[in-house]
């Protein structure tokens, strides 16, 4: 038999449907269930409106920047820790680039966060906590920076001697440009490019980045040869855009040789240790990107006078010399004496041959005249003709015309014109030619065979 105390724990315990909450006096029901989302949002009214906005102070941790430009961190102290998130147009706003480490004061607003059922200040503002938390940001970012090389000796360029254009990064609005200005058409007038930009407050840092990026993207043409970039004196916190990781990086990586003349001669930068040539002040930047125009002038003019001075010795120094070599030099007159009296020599000489020669030449001209006389000189004559005429029988006797006088003949080919002396090639001729005292007959060789015997004619013709 079952125990009806069991029976009535078993009820209660294995219930398996909810029964409806009684009703109170108004009609409501007492202890009603509420959904998770309705308690979360009811848990995130009562955070906010009991807390409002706080300022809180603690040490940065986790701080990350996501794709769509919102960061998240968490805020934390020797006892609590507190998530944080800062929207994307807060972020822009802030006066520093937040890092691990840094300890910090945070404005903004307690809430919670449904999706993961926990609270978080959504941060609006957010400054350094005291000096010492900047400056400890500061050593903590340059010894990062350092360590990646970024202010090592060996990369730093030199700076030209007279550059052409002379790109400036600073407030258009401040003394330090009209001070760059001043001092640049007091020492030597340059073609100056300006690049307004801000160089304190929320967007500075980018801006100048921007503008150093931008000098040195410019065209070959028209980029300057030397950028300075400048800032009146102030605190860190208004020098401190200066110290931002974007600056630094984009200083370290121009192509063009810079100079960073931020502040006063006591405030250095990070910036001034990623320039390639850190100025005092502005001033001074101006002083050392360009030398004096009239020191220039008065060195190129002692550059000329020693120039002068050289040439001029040198000129002096072989004149000397020269000079000392006509002394040793022997003179004219005994150069050319010896070749002179020699000449004299020769001439007189000359003519006295000459005189010889004719002599001898007349007296050979005079023998040869007495023994030439007409007469010999026409039985010379005489015989020579005799000589000639008888050669020419001779010739004429020999020729060819001769024998046709006697009734020969002689016989050439008539395509050719040789003389044919055989029977042979008058035949291999075919066409010949008849030479006569006469004249002249064409012929033609004909070949003939034995000769046949013809057959006796008959007396009467024959019928059959």
């Amino acid at each position: 038999m079952a125990d009806p105390q069991s029976d009535v724990l078993f009820d209660a315990a294995a219930r398996l449907l909810a029964d409806s909450a009684p009703d109170d006096n108004a009609g409501a029901p007492v202890n009603s269930v509420m959904g998770v989302g309705e308690l979360a949002n009811k848990l995130k009214r009562v955070v906010e409106n009991e807390f409002g906005h706080v300022r809180l102070r603690g040490e940065i941790s986790g701080y990350k920047r996501v794709a769509s430009g919102h960061a998240y961190l968490s805020l934390k102290d020797e006892n609590a820790v507190i998530d944080g998130v800062i929207w994307k147009g807060n972020v822009a706003q802030l006066g520093f680039t937040p890092q691990d480490g840094a300890e910090v004061i945070a404005t903004g607003k307690v809430t919670t966060y449904p999706g993961r059922s926990k609270y978080q200040i959504v941060i609006d503002r957010m400054e350094l906590a005291g000096e010492g938390a900047l400056m400890a940001l500061l050593e903590k970012l340059k010894a990062k920076l350092a360590a990646e090389g970024l202010f090592a000796a060996a990369a730093k360029k030199r700076l030209p001697f007279l550059p052409t254009r002379i790109g400036v990064v600073t407030s258009p609005t401040g003394a330090v440009i009209r001070d760059i200005l001043h001092r640049l058409e007091d020492r030597c007038p340059s073609h100056v490019l300006v690049w307004p930009v801000k160089v304190q407050g929320a967007g500075s840092a980018a801006e100048v980045a921007a503008a150093v990026r931008g000098f040195d993207a410019m065209p070959p043409e028209t980029r300057p040869d030397l950028v300075i970039v400048a800032r009146g004196g102030g605190s860190i916190e208004d020098l401190w855009s200066f110290n931002e990781e974007v600056v630094v990086r984009a200083i370290a990586a121009c192509s063009i040789p810079i100079i960073s003349a931020v502040g006063h001669e006591t405030d250095t930068t990070l910036a001034d240790f990623a320039a390639d040539l850190r100025a005092p002040t502005p001033t001074a930047a101006a002083e050392m990107a360009v030398p004096v125009l009239a020191d220039l002038r008065l060195t190129l003019a002692g550059y000329g006078q020693r120039t002068e001075k050289c040439a001029r010795r040198y000129h002096q120094r072989g004149r000397e010399r020269l000079d000392a070599l006509v002394r040793v030099l022997p003179r004219r007159d005994a150069l050319l004496g010896p070749q002179r009296q020699r000449a004299d020599d020769l001439g007189a000489r000359l003519d006295r041959g000459l005189e010889r020669r004719v002599t001898v030449a007349r007296g050979q001209l005079d023998r040869s005249g007495a023994a030439l006389r007409l007469s010999t000189l026409e039985r010379q004559l005489e015989r020579a003709k005799d000589r000639v005429a008888a050669t020419w029988r001779l010739v004429e006797s020999l020729g060819p015309n001769a024998i046709l006088d006697r009734g020969y003949a002689f016989v050439s080919a008539r395509s050719s014109g040789a003389v044919v002396g055989s029977a042979e090639a008058a035949r291999a001729a075919g066409a010949v030619t008849l030479h006569f005292r006469d004249g002249e007959v064409d012929a033609k060789v004909e070949r003939s065979g034995p000769k046949a015997y013809a057959a006796p004619k008959p007396d009467q013709p024959i019928l059959l």
